[in-house]
């Protein structure tokens, strides 16, 4: 058989793997030090009470003849759950049809999965740094990636290059690893430029319920035209806690146009019902519960929680004089290196003289070189005790 030679454009080693690797071989090394993770974004809080309560019963109806579920009618999701999605876009003032949206196992199976719509040859306009996902599987796929650079002087925000004729743009807000969220007027100039090319937005709003500074969109659809031409796929991981139960969604909107006469909504179930044979029904109904009046509270309480952690490494790096972005609106902080050393340099220093893990920000792409990604999902005494390190170590 011939392979996809596609495979040989990407890293053979994963980021987060490389990372988890050099750990690894510090501990076995060290075995008397105690290495603090604030690396790969793992939640570490449990699931929130109507969570477990919804999965409990949902158990319970698997074990009786009457309610027991088995294949779910269509794979993109019960409606129970997909009603849910949409009214929690209109609790953030979008309007957003049940059959619109589609249940999945998460947000980085859609992000790669989605790809089965496009053109082989397709031309990505990915911002840099990013999320490795987002490039990988438009490399895998045979597409063209292109970046659009961002820097500290931007906040980290990307902005539309109009020299560059895109099929696909990728927007992750608030953004993974930098932690910046972008603007309403930040979201129109691409809307536009997508408009004006074409394009198709992927847009990754996983992180959406970390934002609390008034003002700023929770989703494209806030933005006039985004219906047009923009996807949103998103995910329970990191707002609910589901790392280990897995469910996402993703929105197609019926009112695309940047494909033609293409129909993507039709076209994206039709794909789903080929491949995919849905999320667990257990699954669906704690997700459910999540988006529940009571399984907001309960998750928010979480995610608040989480931001406080951020807010401790935040202040840590103040009190250092180190520029960061991120933590407000995110569980990560984007942290520029000191003493202007590199991402793999600082990392090995912090790891060796500190036993504490961050993520090189040069794994993100070439912009991302001299930074490192500090995740707040953990435990506060950790999180206190690394940041007591940091600073003792830069002294």
């Amino acid at each position: 058989m011939r392979v996809n030679e596609n495979f040989g454009r990407i890293e053979q080693s994963y980021l987060f793997s490389t990372v988890a690797r050099k750990v690894s071989a510090y501990k076995q090394a060290n075995p008397d030090k105690r290495v603090i993770r604030l690396g790969i974004g793992d939640v570490t809080e449990p699931l929130a009470p109507a969570i477990i309560d919804a999965m409990h019963a949902a158990v319970d109806e698997m074990a009786d003849k009457k309610t027991f579920r088995g294949y779910c009618d269509d794979a993109e999701g019960y409606e129970f759950l997909r009603a849910a999605v949409a009214e929690r876009y209109e609790s953030l003032g979008a309007e957003v049809g049940v059959d619109e949206v589609f249940i999945s196992d998460g947000a980085k199976s859609d992000l790669g999965n989605f790809l089965d719509l496009t053109a082989s040859d397709a031309v990505a306009l990915i911002p840099d740094p990013v999320y490795p996902a987002y490039v990988d599987t438009n490399l895998m796929n045979g597409h063209q990636v292109r970046y659009v650079h961002s820097t500290a002087e931007s906040g980290y925000i990307a902005k539309p290059d109009d020299s560059i004729d895109a099929d696909l743009v990728y927007i992750c807000s608030p953004n993974n690893p930098t932690g910046s969220v972008y603007g309403a007027d930040d979201l129109a100039a691409w809307v536009q430029y997508a408009l004006d090319h074409q394009a198709l937005i992927i847009f990754d709003s996983a992180y959406e319920t970390f934002i609390r500074t008034p003002g700023l969109p929770h989703t494209i659809y806030e933005i006039d035209g985004a219906e047009r031409c923009a996807v949103e796929i998103s995910s329970f991981s990191k707002m609910a806690g589901f790392t280990g139960v897995r469910c996402g969604f993703t929105v197609v909107p019926k009112t695309l146009t940047v494909a033609g006469s293409a129909d993507l909504n039709q076209m994206w179930r039709r794909r789903q019902n080929t491949k995919f044979n849905g999320v667990p029904y257990i699954v669906q109904r704690a997700a459910q519960a999540a988006l529940s009046p009571l399984g907001r509270t309960q998750t928010r309480a979480q995610v608040d929680y989480y931001l406080g952690n951020a807010a401790v490494i935040s202040q840590g790096l103040d009190e250092m004089g180190i520029f960061y972005t991120g933590a407000k609106n995110s569980p990560y902080v984007w942290m520029h290196c000191p003493d202007n050393m590199g991402s793999w340099d600082f990392f090995d220093r912090l790891l060796e003289e500190a036993q504490v893990v961050g993520t090189p920000g040069v794994g993100f792409g070439p912009a991302g070189e001299g930074c490192l990604r500090l995740s707040a999902f953990g435990q506060r005494p950790d999180i206190e005790e690394a940041i007591a390190r940091m600073k003792a170590m830069l002294a």
